[in-house]
């Protein structure tokens, strides 16, 4: 009979050393390659770009465009723009520049007009394509401050820390926004390469959790999965994690009460990131009027705690 195996979507081929199977963004580590430009996603690209980045383009292409056109104008004559300041080289570039960005924003002070066919069609070419570049930006702009994001924090490192009578892995994470998770689930798989028929294969085995899921997040989530005889974990030490290149991959599911949707957060921690015989330290309070007061810069502090004899057996 043929083994059934499980494999969430990151294959079971393994032709080497690989990095992490998920970037602590949330990103996956593959690169792809043989596809036309129409398939990079470029929108889709710059709707997921960090807000300096995503400006940072905008605003180089913004004087980009105006230059190019700066320099058309420059070269069909600024004797076709009247108005123009033309009595040294520095005067006409400054006046083709700012008439290109008068044109690409419609905003036309008057101050310079353009004379002649040729002035005139580079203009409407300049009008059209900047009325569809600020179409683009609108665009991105919603799509950037109406597309609902989960924005966890994950603890720097997953700890085999004392349980009950026994051990087990864990770690933290916290919502650093002010808005309302609800309803948060949590998943947790354990990835390994192994020896399968003479031939090196990623495993996936799923952990089982002490609570996979919690109704609210305004504090922080400590997740647990207890080291019995059940568990993938059951008799391993540090130094098989290492050898087996273990990866814990992490998927965190949540209903954001404020656009009243699903988000959802990847992470992973590889085997380095995993620390033995630690616990983590109270990352809460309570002030003098009584508030809980959560302090996200302490999310990631642990202590040594000394796990039971035998370890995870």
């Amino acid at each position: 009979m043929r083994r059934t195996t499980f494999d969430p979507g990151l294959t079971q081929q393994y032709g080497g050393r690989l990095r992490r199977a998920i970037n602590p963004d949330g990103s996956f580590n593959v690169v792809r390659r043989g596809f036309a430009f129409r398939d990079t996603g470029f929108y889709v690209r710059l709707a997921r770009l960090g807000w300096p980045a995503f400006f940072a383009f905008v605003v180089a292409g913004y004087f980009l465009v105006n230059l190019l056109f700066s320099g058309v104008y420059l070269l069909v004559g600024l004797d076709h723009l009247q108005g123009a300041d033309t009595s040294s080289r520095g005067a006409a570039f400054e006046s083709a520049f700012f008439f290109s960005v008068h044109t690409m924003t419609t905003v036309g002070y008057g101050n310079m007009v353009p004379r002649g066919w040729v002035m005139n069609l580079t203009a409407a070419i300049e009008t059209m394509i900047g009325l569809l570049s600020f179409a683009v930006a609108t665009g991105l702009l919603f799509a950037r401050f109406s597309r609902p994001s989960a924005n966890l924090m994950f603890s720097r490192h997953m700890l085999v820390s004392p349980y009950q009578s026994g051990a087990a892995l864990m770690f933290r994470i916290a919502n650093r926004r002010p808005n309302v998770l609800m309803e948060l689930e949590a998943r947790a798989l354990l990835m390994t390469v192994e020896d399968q028929d003479g031939r090196l294969q990623r495993r996936y085995q799923p952990l089982t959790l002490e609570r996979p899921s919690v109704y609210f997040l305004p504090l922080s989530w400590t997740v647990v999965h207890p080291i019995d005889s059940s568990s993938p974990f059951w008799g391993m030490d540090p130094d098989t994690l290492t050898a087996l290149q273990a990866e814990v991959l992490i998927l965190i599911k949540g209903f954001d009460d404020n656009f009243g949707a699903t988000v959802h957060a990847r992470h992973s921690y590889p085997h380095e990131e995993i620390a033995w015989g630690r616990r983590f330290l109270p990352a809460f309070s309570v002030n003098n009027e009584g508030d809980l007061v959560l302090e996200l810069d302490r999310l990631h502090q642990h202590e040594p705690s000394a796990l039971p004899a035998g370890g995870t057996e």
